[in-house]
C-alpha cells in the first residue's frame, strides 16, 4: 500500500430527523450499502455531511452509533474541525479514541487572512492536545474557508508531526496544485475532493477521493479505482467516469448538498433525507421532481 490513507471514501451525507438531530438508523444504513457498493470507507462529518451545522455532543454522539451500529471504526474518517483548538482537540480525541482510520481537519475557518505561523501553531496545539499518535488528513477548501493550506505549511507539519500527517483532501478543483504536491509530498495521499478528478489524480500518484457523488455512484468509482492503471479496463474506465461525471453534473443543477439529499431519498427510497440543516433549505418540489426524472434517464 503506497499511502496511509487510499482509496474510494465517501463524503457522506447526514440524514436528520424533524428536530435537527442526525437520523442514526437512516445513517448507519447508508453507510453500510456504501461499503456493499465498493467505497473502501466513509468520510462522515464533513461539508456534505453538514458537520458545522450540528453541536459538538451530536457530532460525537453519530461516531459513537455509527460504531455501535456495526460499521468497523477503522473505514471511519471523520472531519474533526472547530475553529477553535479546544473544541478540535476534544472531536479529534474522542475520534481517535474510537479507533478511527484517520481525521479530517479543515484550517480554522472564522478569521481570514491569517498567517501560515498560525495555522502552524493551530494545528501544533491541536496534535500535541490530542496526546497520542494518529492519521491527520488536511482538508484544502479555500473557496469555502478563504484560508489555503500552503505547501510550505504541509512540509514543515510533516517534518515536525511525522506519521501523523498522512494526507490532504483538495477541493479547490485545482489539478496543478494536486500534481505539485503529488511531486513535492510522494508519502502525502492527495485525495481528490470532486469525483471527476479522481482519475486525474490517481495517474498524478495520488491516493484516491472523498467525494459527494460517491454517496450515489460508489460503485463507478470502484470501477475506476480497481481499472485506472489497467489497459485492458480502458473502456469499462472511461464507461464508469462518464457515468461518475454526469450523476456529478446532475448534482449540481442546483444548491449541491440539498440536490444530493434529495437524489438520496429517490435512489434509496426514503424521504427522510429531503431535509438539511439550516441554514441550507430542501429543493422546491418542482425542482426535486426535475432531479429525479432526470436520475431516471440516468439509469438510477
Amino acid at each position: 500500500m503506497k499511502h496511509a490513507i487510499q482509496g474510494v471514501h465517501c463524503a457522506a451525507a447526514t440524514p436528520v430527523t424533524a428536530d435537527g438531530k442526525p437520523n442514526l438508523p437512516l445513517y448507519v444504513d447508508h453507510c453500510r450499502k456504501l461499503m456493499d457498493e465498493g467505497c473502501h470507507g466513509i468520510a462522515m462529518l464533513g461539508t456534505t455531511g453538514e458537520a458545522n451545522s450540528f453541536g459538538l455532543h451530536d457530532r460525537m454522539a453519530l461516531l459513537d452509533g455509527t460504531i455501535e451500529g456495526g460499521l468497523a471504526a477503522e473505514v471511519l474518517l471523520p472531519g474533526t474541525s472547530a475553529p477553535s483548538v479546544a473544541d478540535t482537540v476534544e472531536l479529534t480525541r474522542h475520534a481517535v479514541r474510537a479507533g478511527v482510520k484517520g481525521v479530517v481537519l479543515l484550517p480554522p475557518y472564522y478569521y481570514k487572512g491569517v498567517s501560515d505561523e498560525g495555522l502552524y501553531r493551530f494545528y501544533s496545539r491541536v496534535i500535541e492536545g490530542v496526546g497520542q499518535d494518529f492519521r491527520m488528513v488536511f482538508y484544502h477548501i479555500p473557496q469555502v474557508t478563504q484560508i489555503p493550506i500552503s505547501h510550505d505549511l504541509i512540509e514543515r507539519l510533516m517534518q515536525a508531526f511525522p506519521g501523523i500527517v498522512v494526507g490532504i483532501k483538495d477541493s479547490s478543483g485545482d489539478l496543478d496544485n494536486m500534481k505539485a504536491m503529488c511531486d513535492r509530498f510522494p508519502d502525502l495521499g492527495v485525495l481528490a475532493g470532486a469525483d471527476p478528478l479522481m482519475l486525474p489524480v490517481l495517474k498524478m500518484g495520488g491516493a484516491g477521493c472523498i467525494t459527494a457523488t460517491s454517496n450515489l455512484r460508489s460503485d463507478a468509482l470502484r470501477v475506476v479505482w480497481e481499472g485506472w492503471n489497467d489497459p485492458a479496463k480502458s473502456d469499462e474506465v472511461a464507461a464508469a467516469q462518464d457515468r461518475i461525471n454526469a450523476w456529478r453534473t446532475l448534482s449540481n443543477k442546483y444548491v449541491q448538498l440539498p440536490t444530493v439529499k434529495a437524489m438520496l431519498a429517490r435512489s434509496r427510497g426514503d424521504t427522510g433525507w429531503l431535509m438539511p440543516q439550516p441554514p441550507l433549505v430542501e429543493l422546491a418540489e418542482a425542482e426535486r421532481a426535475e432531479i429525479w426524472a432526470e436520475m431516471e434517464q440516468l439509469g438510477g
